[in-house]
């Protein structure tokens, strides 16, 4: 399962990050790294942008971007 298939409410921990390019460097310096515990906070009209809680801040995330993370449901 990927990030951006997570429901409203839902919470889940990171399994893995794909890629290996600048983007991925730049998510894992926002704290998305590979057992890190994020919730859905919410989703613009349409899903893109969505919105997660990850160390206990919010962060806006495209659903291209989120789609390279994978998690499983906690």
């Amino acid at each position: 399962m990927t990030l951006d298939q997570l429901k409203l409410g839902q919470q889940a921990r990171i399994t893995c990050l794909h890629g290996d390019g600048p983007l991925t460097q730049r998510l894992m310096a926002l704290g998305l790294l590979e057992g890190t515990r994020v919730s859905m906070l919410r989703r613009a009209l349409g899903g893109d942008p969505l919105e997660i809680d990850v160390m206990g801040y919010a962060l806006s995330l495209r659903k291209a971007e989120a789609k390279q993370i994978d998690i499983e449901l906690t």
